[in-house]
């Protein structure tokens, strides 16, 4: 049994797309549907239980022999929820539990950290688990925060051996991450999907103006990785079970937001019009206008796959999905 928390949204509903395409028939995803359409993310799956949050311990209990790993994808992912107290306890207090119970029954548990972790990026964007280096970072938002703090909290547990630790563990640090299945996110959809239907009008992308000396309009750089490279690095995790580790999900090369918008108009055929617009105040002390991950630690682990290129993830996103008549993975 492989349970997913968060299995219908974004990364998570990715995820249990591939496991049932390589075969998995007892996938449980743990998640809150609420009123959104997330339930779209999942509609062509076949899965044995869905099982909201509140119920999840109890129901761990009753299958502790079946389960074979825990993909703890759920999680409060708005990097401008101000709510503190909600975060808290969806990222960390729920996180911490699980860890404790993938320790206490010998269960294997890989987890989403963030690049968020990194801040504005002073520290570099090494994928360093020691305790010392991560007192050094410094998120920008409580997001980034209460996924640092469970960072933390996992090398000081591993550190100590005071507790159980789970029969594989992975932490896994998404940077900027695109693909299908992010409708629901709405401002929280990835740049590209906000930008596809300006594009498919053929009306001008809208990016950004910059508001740092050192870069130019739409010349903020990110690490994008189309969400299929994340689910890849998943599924090997899966398949090697004596890997881990605390890794970053990126694809070593930063890219800029004009590249991105490009792109966009080249999957529908399009001559690029991109036009800039002020970036709003509440977000010019805590933007980044650089992450670029650090890839060694993960090939020297052992993942040999190639990353997608940011056109080549962008056409088959703008093709395969967001231009059909049926987006969803």
């Amino acid at each position: 049994m492989i349970i997913v928390t968060g299995g219908t949204g974004f990364i998570g509903s990715n995820l249990v797309a591939a496991l049932e395409e390589r075969g998995a028939d007892e996938i449980v995803i743990c998640d809150v549907l609420g009123t959104e359409e997330k339930w779209r993310n999942i509609a062509k799956r076949e899965i044995r239980d869905i099982v909201h949050p509140d119920r999840l311990f109890d129901y761990l209990e009753r299958h502790v022999d079946d389960v074979d790993v825990i993909f703890h994808m759920g999680a409060i992912s708005s990097t401008t929820e101000r709510d503190a107290d909600l975060i808290a306890q969806t990222n960390i207090v729920l996180s911490r539990r699980l860890w404790k119970w993938a320790g206490n029954n010998k269960k294997r548990f890989i987890y989403a950290s963030s690049a968020s972790t990194y801040g504005d990026g002073k520290q570099g964007f090494a994928d360093e688990q020691e305790i010392e280096a991560l007192a050094k970072l410094k998120p920008l938002n409580a997001y980034g925060w209460s996924k640092h703090v469970f960072d933390r909290r996992v090398a000081r547990v591993l550190s100590d051996g005071k507790e159980p630790v789970p029969a594989q563990w992975a932490g896994l640090k998404f940077f900027n991450v695109y693909g299908p299945n992010e409708y629901h996110k709405e401002d929280h959809m990835s740049v590209i999907c906000k930008l596809y239907p300006q594009i498919a009008a053929g009306a001008s992308a809208k990016l950004f103006k910059s508001h740092s000396k050192d870069y130019e309009n739409g010349g903020q750089l990110r690490d994008f990785i189309y969400v299929k490279d994340c689910v890849n690095i998943m599924l090997w995790l899966y398949d090697n079970k004596d890997v881990n580790g605390l890794f970053n999900v990126g694809t070593g090369k930063a890219q800029s937001f004009k590249e991105l918008a490009e792109a966009g108009f080249k999957a529908v055929g399009k001559e690029p019009k991109i036009s800039y617009i002020d970036m709003p105040e509440t977000l010019r002390e805590k933007y980044q206008y650089f992450t670029q991950a650090d890839m060694d630690k993960l090939r020297n682990a052992g993942y040999k796959d190639a990353f997608m290129d940011l056109e080549a993830g962008v056409k088959d996103y703008v093709t395969n999905y967001m231009a059909t008549e049926d987006p969803y993975r």
